[in-house]
């Protein structure tokens, strides 16, 4: 399944946001692709950020990730450089983007 989420960057973060996801722990990159991402890609236009997905089950894959140390502690960070947060609880699994159209 492929889930598109928007998000945005503080304008004055972007450099250490950027510099934050060429830095992703090695334990949290395996524990994403362990919870069935096959590829997670983000996109910036000015601070906004737009996210696809493609994993096996959404739902499945935030509840697996919700109660790591790791992904909580990134979480964490992510946070002080965002302005417009996703959830990633369990509870976020319903707030992808919509399709509006498809080619």
């Amino acid at each position: 399944m492929r889930i598109a989420l928007h998000t945005r960057v503080r304008a004055d973060r972007i450099e250490e946001y950027e510099q934050a996801h060429r830095e992703v722990p090695a334990e949290l990159a395996a524990a994403i692709r362990g919870a069935g991402v096959g590829s997670w890609t983000i996109w910036r236009s000015g601070a906004d950020l737009f996210h696809l997905i493609d994993c096996a089950d959404y739902g499945d894959l935030l509840a697996r990730l919700e109660k790591l140390p790791v992904n909580i502690a990134w979480q964490a960070r992510m946070g002080e450089l965002l302005d417009v947060v996703h959830d990633y609880s369990a509870e976020g699994a319903g707030a992808g983007l919509p399709v509006v159209g498809e080619l």
